[in-house]
């Protein structure tokens, strides 16, 4: 091994030339691969084709219609909808958003099917009609029809008649042509419209749609406002840290080249980008660094003690290469576990992050060292005051090592039993911030009406036409009132209301007839009578499938999180059990999928952090050499994240999709400073024959400087990660940053004590 590093360090320096010149055109057309990259912005991109609750919820929609949909809440700022106004702006919002591309359905108090009787036919007719000509009396009548409604109470209207919504579904096509963007362009030109046409009325906008273009929105924003934070801020720590210009500009070329190269093979790989992978750059970036500034370090550290220029670039590659070649292979094999996940785009994230750590580790072993020594660098005697700030502390640790080893236990046994706080929850609208108006739009929908959770029940009679068996009704319609007396239930859309309706119309609107048919050939044509009358659009198709055996049963709630919605959608599936178990079914829908997607990922990244555990236990004692060492560095590598979900606990309790990937995310994170204290102190014993305490000693001023310095660049990238305004992302950067503190506070003060502990009697 010794002389293969000998052999590496002296090819380098050597045909440095050479070197640069091939790992140059290596970066850019590695680079070339990045127009190939495409960008997703579809909310279903974070469930695999596997995926139980995805294949039943395209099942659903083949069933019925595949729609997404576009969402308008109209609040009159008078607090009443039902004025000449208000009114003439649902009737106008309704008959310009057939003009949206891909609509398919509108619904609204404008045009809502009423149902009266008048002699011996049924009247099926729109609520609205010019509303400015409306005399108040005529608003009455609308106002209490609304108002007592089940269909339109909470879904399209407020039980104060304060708020009313206006849905626009829209059908994909099946050609490819779909562009969620022309869509979501189209219906802000028209929220923009209505605010112009009536300023006394306040317009949210919200829906499916909106919500995907949010996702694409999502990394722009990311990237624009984060990687120049982040950029700057790791040029500042460069700077200070190495106090080179040129050994800035070098380390800043093979992080941009790191980059660049994992964003390019991502596109020549084939893999899409989503606002979950779009952070790879910043994660890249920041973790490109810590290569490059071990070996920098090592290299002014070599020259001031009387080494030529080459000759200390020649040891800084003799000293480094082996430990850094174990840090980037264990962060990528910590990365390349991502692929355990259920959710394609950490899968994503993790290939892209190991494709970027491998090539860092590239240039930084040849790139690097070979423009070094072609380029004229110098070095100063101020840069030698760390080593005596790391001096003095690797002095007070020796002299106060007990003390501060049991601190240290007391630190990770109180910060790990946060972990008994920790839940399962996740809230797919609170993914965004409020920086994004459909979020505060959602916020506002689910505070006044249904909120856009919810579950779908695919109720299947067994038999052609069964929908109008009255024993299926009266079940179905149970079944509904049960979900309306749920606590958490907003709103539940079923056709046994309409039944009921058509009822009481068939019986000259005789209230004591608001019931279902009692007969079969009755409900069927009810039912065939009213669906004559609909409208274009308005049609019972995605309530109804084909042959009439199956109805779909919605039920919507505000945000309860995925804890609330699996819950409720399991005391539903209980209740069919009890009460007709030839109905019984799992509950479906977007909600449903997301709800589960959660527990779906930890369950198999606990896996993936288990594989990655071995790995790289297995590459530690490999590459140490030493079993009692390669052991016991297992400590400070899996105890951060073990801190870091217990603070998580103390601080938010709530645990979701994101730092669902944490452990196996950050474990080859964090083994970066372990692994070289470790090869440092080794190296001390072994080459130098020293005691544990110098050993130490020596750990610290060889490389307590670089560990600090790639420590605050980790935690500054990660950081500035944390401010961005999607969740996912927001909380990976949080967890990681935590985790990352930890983690020098151990490998500082928990490493040391424990290795004097250990060997003091060697």
């Amino acid at each position: 091994m010794q002389r293969l590093k000998n052999l590496v360090a002296e090819i380098v320096v050597q045909y440095r030339w050479l070197f640069v010149i091939v790992f140059v055109c290596v970066a850019l057309l590695s680079a070339s691969g990045m127009s190939r990259l495409v960008f997703s912005n579809n909310s279903r991109m974070f469930f695999s084709k596997e995926n139980p609750q995805l294949q039943a919820l395209e099942a659903l929609e083949k069933t019925y219609t595949k729609v997404e949909n576009v969402l308008f809440i109209l609040a009159p700022k008078s607090g009443n909808v039902f004025e000449n106004e208000p009114l003439a702006a649902i009737e106008f919002l309704t008959e310009q958003a057939w003009q949206l591309p891909y609509s398919s359905r509108i619904d609204s108090l404008s045009n809502y099917q009423h149902t009266k009787a008048s002699d011996d036919d049924l009247v099926v007719a729109d609520l609205i009609s010019d509303a400015e000509a409306l005399s108040q009396e005529e608003i009455a009548d609308i106002r209490k029809i609304a108002l007592h409604q089940p269909m339109l109470l909470h879904s399209l209207i407020d039980p104060d008649g304060s708020v009313t919504a206006v849905n626009i579904n829209i059908i994909k096509p099946d050609d490819g042509s779909y562009n969620i963007d022309y869509i979501s362009n189209a219906a802000l030109q028209l929220q923009q419209l209505m605010e112009d046409k009536y300023p006394a009325i306040d317009i949210y906008l919200t829906g499916g749609v909106m919500i995907d273009a949010a996702f694409g929105e999502a990394p722009v924003k990311d990237m624009k406002a984060l990687i120049p934070v982040m950029f700057t801020l790791l040029l500042f720590l460069i700077v200070v840290s190495l106090r080179s210009v040129m050994a800035t500009a070098i380390t800043l070329l093979v992080i941009i080249f790191s980059t660049i190269t994992g964003l390019g093979l991502a596109g020549w790989t084939g893999i899409i980008l989503t606002p979950a992978s779009a952070n790879a750059p910043i994660i890249i970036l920041t973790l490109a660094v810590a290569d490059s500034i071990h070996i920098l370090v090592s290299v002014f550290y070599q020259m001031r003690t009387g080494l030529s220029k080459n000759d200390a670039i020649r040891e800084s590659l003799r000293i480094n290469i082996k430990p850094v070649i174990i840090t980037s292979v264990s962060t990528a094999v910590g990365f390349l576990t991502m692929n355990f996940s259920d959710a394609p785009p950490f899968r994503d994230l993790g290939n892209i992050v190991a494709m970027g750590v491998i090539a860092a580790l590239l240039y930084s072993i040849f790139f690097m060292p070979a423009l070094l020594a072609i380029l004229p660098v110098r070095t100063t005697k101020s840069q030698s005051s760390p080593n005596k700030i790391f001096s003095i502390l690797a002095d007070f640790i020796i002299t106060h090592r007990n003390p501060i080893f049991w601190s240290m236990i007391v630190l990770i046994l109180v910060t790990s039993s946060g972990l008994s706080k920790i839940h399962l929850n996740d809230e797919f609208i609170k993914y965004f911030d409020n920086s994004y108006p459909f979020r505060v739009a959602s916020d506002f929908s689910a505070e006044h009406l249904a909120g856009l959770e919810i579950i779908d029940w695919n109720l299947d009679s067994g038999e052609e036409g069964g929908i109008n068996d009255p024993k299926f009704l009266q079940t179905v319609d149970a079944f509904a009132t049960w979900f309306r007396n749920q606590p958490e239930v907003r709103h539940v859309y079923t056709i046994t209301d309409i039944m009921k309706r058509l009822n009481k119309n068939m019986h000259n609107d005789d209230p004591l007839y608001y019931r279902l048919p009692e007969q079969r050939d009755l409900a069927a044509q009810y039912l065939l009578l009213y669906e004559m009358n609909l409208p274009f659009g308005l049609d019972l198709n995605n309530r109804i499938n084909i042959d009439k055996s199956a109805i779909r049963l919605t039920v919507s709630t505000p945000n309860i999180g995925t804890s609330g919605i699996l819950d409720l959608e399991r005391r539903g599936r209980e209740w069919l059990m009890l009460h007709s178990p030839e109905l019984t079914t799992y509950g479906s829908g977007l909600s449903i999928t997301f709800a589960y997607i959660s527990k779906r990922n930890i369950n198999y990244m606990l896996k993936g952090s288990i594989v990655a555990l071995l790995l790289i236990s297995f590459i530690m004692i490999f590459a140490l050499k030493d079993l009692k060492l390669g052991l016991l560095s297992l400590v400070p590598n899996l105890t951060p994240a073990l801190m870091a979900f217990g603070t998580w606990g103390f601080l938010v309790g709530q645990v979701g999709l994101a730092v669902s990937v944490m452990i196996a995310m950050t474990l080859g994170i964090v083994v970066d400073d372990t692994v070289h204290f470790l090869a440092k102190y080794q190296r001390a014993r072994n080459v130098h024959g020293m005691n544990s305490e110098d050993a130490v000693r020596y750990a610290f001023n060889t490389v307590g400087s670089a560990i600090w310095v790639t420590t605050l660049a980790l935690v500054g990238g990660f950081g500035v990660l944390s401010f961005s305004g999607f969740q996912i992302n927001s909380h990976m950067g949080a967890m990681t940053t935590i985790t990352i503190i930890y983690a020098l506070i151990l490998d500082f003060f928990f490493l040391p004590t424990l290795l004097l502990k250990l060997e003091s009697s060697k």
